[in-house]
């Protein structure tokens, strides 16, 4: 049976008329039938809670005999009463309300709108861009955090390091020059808490309401969130037939650009060196901030990889934004800014302001992993998997979807775009398809100007062959009853 604990957050209104033990029971009757008392839990004894609330014990003797009385405690000689097992009371669906009875803010009803993907725990077939946490070094892990909890200094204790741990600094920027090009020193490095963190910030520091950002289409919903919820302007940067549409936009001039050059974010196609330098000068000539979103680049498995589109730049109007997410794993929360030199003291004051700085153990700990190899060793191996995994993901779509889908069979990244061959809602589909354990992203959301594509990004990474067959069959299921439909 759960032990008792203190009740003393219970603060009776003596100057109510209604009585002590009236106020005593409706507030233990409210905490039991919202479960915040569970079932089986025992109520501490009659004087202990009258010492606690100072009221008198009689008081509190009449309250538990009235909740007795009543079936939400059970009592029995020499023993404090329990809390009995009863249906949960539910609670009002606040998601119908309407955002504008909320007494939201502008910016907070337009944050309110956003779309959003998360899933659900263990339904992995197929989501999007999520790493195989079972191939993790978790025992590793679990050495160095202990490691640096034992013996770490006081300077992993208190609000320090803001911009991020130095060891980890330093790590990271070793690892982005020597894989991806960028040119930085360990100053420039900024830990996050993820991405998403990053471009919130990079939002609110570099744009005014109204600002126009440049922005592809369909792309990262999450990154259009942080921009429009900061009253952004977004202008679409069209990629289709395997490209950016690099022309300028129509309307202002924009103060910003958000890219995904070396895995476009939902499609993982790949910028052409040509296409960089004409949107590099496109950015020079306006004075416009590029935003570079490097999230899945590692996993390339078809030709060589294209360096950071930072590293051919002047770098100081180029922000390159990573994230540890789609190599270790999600909830880590760990992600980084390689920033010019003209931001890193507005971003180290704005991290102050916000809190938007990371654990300093996780990232102590992060350090020794990426030092001493163990972040190279793991990325080696899933590299090898994921390629594994890709080519039976081609062949059981193939199977089950071919006649419904087009697969993108993009080159790199843990993800894949399927395009739906006639009319269907992607949105339906998903929906239909979570109900039966199998976790898609419908296309759609990562449009904000114009038609839609409709289809659906699919992961692969986290998920075995027999998982791949059977969440291909579900999958065909759906669809096929949705066409119906």
């Amino acid at each position: 049976m759960p032990a008792a604990f203190a009740l003393d957050g219970i603060a009776p209104d003596r100057t109510s008329r209604v009585p002590l033990q009236q106020q005593l029971y409706q507030r233990l009757r409210a905490l039991i039938e919202t479960r915040m008392l569970p079932a089986g839990m025992s109520l501490p004894s009659t004087r202990t809670l009258a010492q606690d609330l100072h009221l008198g014990r009689n008081t509190v003797i009449a309250a538990y005999d009235q909740l007795a009385m009543e079936g939400f405690v059970s009592t029995r000689a020499g023993s404090p009463p329990a809390v009995r097992d009863l249906p949960l009371r539910e609670a009002p669906d606040q998601s119908r309300r309407n955002t504008r009875d909320a007494g939201l803010s502008d910016r907070g009803r337009v944050m309110a709108c956003q779309p959003y993907h998360h899933g659900e725990p263990g339904a992995v077939a197929f989501h999007p861009g999520l790493p195989d946490v079972g191939q993790f070094p978790f025992n590793t892990w679990s050495r160095l955090l202990t490691r640096r909890a034992k013996f770490a200094r006081s300077d992993l204790f208190g609000t320090y390091h803001v911009t991020g741990y130095p060891d980890l600094r330093e790590a990271i920027a070793r690892y982005l020059t020597a894989s991806r090009g960028v040119l930085c020193t360990p100053d420039q490095v900024v830990v996050t808490n993820g991405a998403q963190s990053a471009f919130d910030l990079l939002a609110r520091l570099l744009l005014d309401p109204g600002d126009t950002v440049w922005m592809e289409e369909p792309g990262y919903y999450g990154a259009a969130a942080a921009l429009l919820s900061a009253g952004a302007r977004l202008a679409p940067l069209r990629v289709e037939h395997g490209q950016w549409q690099i022309e300028p936009p129509a309307g202002p001039v924009p103060r910003a650009i958000f890219v995904t050059p070396s895995c476009h974010h939902p499609l993982g196609l790949t910028m052409s060196m040509g296409q960089r330098l004409d949107l590099i000068r496109l950015a020079d000539r306006w004075g416009a901030w590029l935003i570079e979103d490097d999230y899945d680049s590692e996993y390339r498995f078809q030709g060589q990889p294209i360096p950071a589109l930072q590293g051919i730049t002047s770098g100081e109007r180029t922000v390159f934004v990573g994230t540890f997410a789609k190599i270790l794993f999600p909830a880590m929360r760990l992600g980084y800014m390689v920033l010019p030199p003209a931001l890193l003291a507005p971003v180290k004051a704005a991290l102050s302001a916000t809190g938007h700085f990371a654990p300093l153990l996780t990232q102590a700990a992060l350090a020794d992993f990426v030092s001493e190899g163990h972040f190279a060793r793991h990325l080696r191996r899933t590299r090898r998997l994921y390629s594994q995994r890709r080519e039976s993901f081609f062949a059981a779509f193939d199977h089950f979807l071919g006649h419904d889908m087009t697969l993108s069979r993009a080159d790199t990244g843990i993800q894949q775009v399927a395009l739906f061959r006639g009319p269907m809602d992607d949105r339906r589909v998903t929906e239909a398809a979570a109900a039966v354990g199998v976790n898609v992203s419908p296309l759609s959301m990562q449009y904000r100007h114009g038609q839609p594509g409709s289809g659906l990004v699919m992961g692969f990474a986290a998920v075995d062959e027999r998982a791949q067959v059977r969440g291909f069959r579900l999958l065909a299921e759906v669809i096929r009853h949705e066409a119906r439909t």
